[in-house]
């Protein structure tokens, strides 16, 4: 890299400090920088790019401000993970999703168990009130860090061909393929919620912290309802990505 020439005019003290910031989201791309690592301090920055300090500040509050580092009063800036993107335009298990990005899905299940459906659940399930459900609430986990937690209600028939899996190690959605049982659509609200009491406590972070939840009802290829779920995901962990095409999903769009 060629070194950076502090003794500038502010426009080029302003450009100086971009391309630091973009110097530093590159080593963390690649890897050389990784989620826990500390960056170099202030000072060693100002000598390696022969810049003011103020130069430097402004580009570590850059990356900062896109999520990239940590910054602690009293402590260097620490490289956090970046956000992993979930495509929502095709059906794919967390499990899948995970492996897919090359990383080791885990999981561990708070409850399992069979009762009786609320009024939310029965609707969502088609069910008459009072009809028995299963549900689970899992915590599901990248390479061990807690990412989304997991609350999910099965019609009894669907829940009784999970009572003898490891839910904490196998995709509730593969483990039904085995019986037939195959996922063909599914209608999914994204929105955002505040942890609560119990959703910080299990996924380890404090009350009200930010969680993207999606709520989910999946059928099967007759319409009838597979599960309800109720989604919440560590909001600076994750990315949902959904790709629209006009000619097939017969959007039209006035550009006039």
């Amino acid at each position: 890299m060629d070194k950076f020439d502090g003794h500038q005019s502010a426009g080029r003290a302003a450009s100086l400090h971009l391309r630091i910031a973009e110097e530093l989201r590159r080593q963390i791309r690649v890897g050389a920088l990784r989620a826990g690592d500390e960056l170099p301090s202030e000072h060693t920055l100002t000598a390696r790019y022969r810049v003011s300090r103020g130069t430097v500040r402004q580009a570590l509050q850059s990356l900062r401000a896109q999520g990239m580092i940590d910054v602690s009063q009293g402590r260097r800036p620490r490289v956090v993970s970046l956000p992993l993107t979930q495509p929502l335009d095709q059906l794919i298990s967390f499990s899948s999703w995970v492996e897919s990005l090359g990383k080791r899905a885990s999981g561990r299940v708070v409850t399992f168990g069979r009762r009786t459906a609320g009024l939310e659940e029965a609707h969502a399930l088609n069910l008459p009130m009072g009809g028995e459900i299963y549900h689970v609430v899992r915590i599901r986990y990248i390479a061990d860090e807690p990412l989304l937690l997991e609350r999910t209600t099965f019609p009894e028939g669907i829940g009784r061909l999970l009572e003898e899996v490891d839910l904490a190690r196998h995709s509730i959605y593969a483990q039904l393929h085995r019986h037939g049982v195959v996922v063909a659509s599914a209608k999914q609200l994204i929105g955002a919620v505040g942890a609560t009491k119990e959703d910080a406590k299990l996924l380890g972070v404090a009350a009200r912290t930010p969680l993207l939840r999606a709520r989910r009802c999946a059928f099967l290829a007759d319409g009838t309802p597979l599960e309800t779920a109720d989604d919440r995901y560590l909001a600076d962990r994750i990315n949902f990505a959904i790709e629209h095409r006009a000619a097939t999903a017969g959007v039209a769009r006035r550009l006039d």
